[in-house]
């Protein structure tokens, strides 16, 4: 699809799989693969496609919390490598912690939006609802 040789391909895919700490797991079918490799599997071939944005539409909701914490190490790798990434999640810590931008939306609209800091901050009523259920837990 983007003509390129697949002795190039193959090699981008070892590299990514071994970012992803998968590099064992090459030949493995999805199968085989926990929740968490699977996850780290679409995000090692999204970006072999080299893209501009990553996109995560809740990329931790149907992993148990020990392979939660692999997937956000991961986003939190990309990120430090300066990946652009748009991420829908209820993972307000770590939200706060890698994005420079974040908007909180209610009922599909944008309620509050700014730096980490900002939205954190905010004296919007449903964002202190919603950051003292989270901090309830």
């Amino acid at each position: 699809m983007q003509k390129r040789k697949k002795e190039e391909v193959y090699a981008q895919a070892r590299v990514l799989l071994k970012q992803m700490g998968l590099a064992d797991r090459e030949n493995a079918y999805p199968f085989q693969l926990s929740g968490g490799q699977q996850q780290r599997v679409s995000i090692a071939r999204a970006l072999c496609m080299n893209p501009k944005i990553l996109f995560f539409d809740e990329p931790t909701s149907a992993l148990d919390p020990e392979l939660t914490s692999e997937i956000l190490k991961v986003i939190k790798e990309l990120a430090a490598q300066h990946i652009t990434m748009v991420i829908v999640t209820h993972e307000m810590t770590f939200a706060r912690d890698i994005s420079d931008h974040i908007i909180f939306m209610d009922k599909g609209l944008i309620a509050v939006e700014g730096t980490p800091q900002e939205v954190f901050a905010s004296e919007h009523a449903r964002m202190k609802e919603f950051l003292g259920k989270f901090h309830q837990g």
